[in-house]
């Protein structure tokens, strides 16, 4: 296919995406949007500077030759600075995609994802229920907090408190094993340290440390061989330990078991999405008269009848 075909396609990938559709550069991670595509260019606009920039045709086409030439994928890091936006705009094209983990920009044969963030689910997507603990007692929180308020805690009785405070713990606990499930899965994901970004935030590889003295043999003899007197640590205590090391030609490893573990944190929130997906779910639900929102509300009913009936006291007589 000639650039002239692929310029088109982009052309038309482009014009599709929803006005606030906002992209991102792969390395520098700038947000802007597309505000215009004309037959030789696209204009868009920097999200954090409102200027307006406009990428070239020409430019497209000799990134897209690059990219042909490169075979294996274009390494993002020989982009210049002001050339980041073309690689996320080519994106839109339908085989063309960013692979941030290997730093590279590619061609594939199948439909690959974009440089788009910012774009919910439409009002056509369909709604499942998970098939894990904390999405029903995350409803049923939500519903107790609809209709009470918990910046007035001097206003709730004590059975309204005891409600609030069992969800919440229980959105917790669920929530926590949900995130451990997550991490877990995102080590096999992220390989290196700088922070890899999503709609809501980022997250970012990175270790923690830890040291556990050896057995108490081991680690006087190491000492003795040093020529420190066993009395100065006596008992291995970890604090002598360490003054023993800093006047000594012994490593951590001659007297710790190191064990060094890979995990995953959170970087950075982006409040402002945040903000704005939960306003828009507000919105949606409050100007909803549709089967969608009865079927909502009759869940959170179900589940509570369900609760009421499981944790409801029952004399003898009643069970009979």
């Amino acid at each position: 296919m000639s650039f002239s075909e692929n310029w088109h396609t982009l052309l038309e990938a482009a014009e599709e995406r929803s006005p606030e559709a906002t992209l991102i550069t792969p390395l520098s991670h700038t947000q802007f949007r597309i505000t215009d595509s004309q037959e030789y260019r696209v204009i868009i606009e920097i999200l954090d500077s409102d200027d307006s920039q406009p990428l070239q045709r020409d430019q497209f086409e000799t990134l897209y030759r690059r990219v042909q030439d490169a075979g294996g994928g274009f390494e993002l890091d020989r982009l210049p600075p002001d050339a980041e936006p073309y690689a996320a705009v080519l994106t839109l094209h339908p085989q063309f995609e960013i692979d941030e983990d290997a730093g590279i920009l590619g061609e594939t044969d199948a439909p690959t994802a974009t440089q788009v963030i910012g774009e919910g689910p439409t009002e056509t997507d369909d709604r499942t229920e998970p098939d894990v603990g904390v999405y029903a007692d995350a409803l049923l929180l939500i519903d107790e907090l609809e209709r009470h308020d918990p910046t007035s805690m001097d206003t709730l009785d004590t059975e309204t408190l005891i409600d609030l405070y069992t969800l919440l713990s229980d959105v917790q606990r669920g929530a926590n094993d949900l995130r451990k499930d997550i991490a877990d899965t995102l080590l096999d994901r992220v390989h290196h340290d700088q922070p890899v970004h999503a709609q809501y935030g980022s997250v970012q590889r990175t270790s923690r440390r830890s040291k556990s003295l050896k057995d108490d043999t081991e680690v006087l003899a190491a000492l003795e061989d040093a020529g420190i007197d066993q009395d100065r640590v006596l008992g291995v205590d970890p604090d002598k330990v360490e003054d023993a090391l800093d006047v000594t030609d012994l490593h951590e490893q001659d007297v710790y078991d190191i064990e060094e573990r890979a995990y995953v944190r959170k970087a950075d929130v982006n409040e402002d999405v945040k903000e704005t997906r939960l306003q828009g779910l507000k919105d949606r639900l409050a100007a909803t008269e549709s089967e969608e929102a009865d079927v909502l509300r009759s869940e959170i009913e179900d589940l509570e009848d369900r609760i009421d009936e499981l944790t409801s006291f029952r004399t003898g007589s009643e069970v009979q």
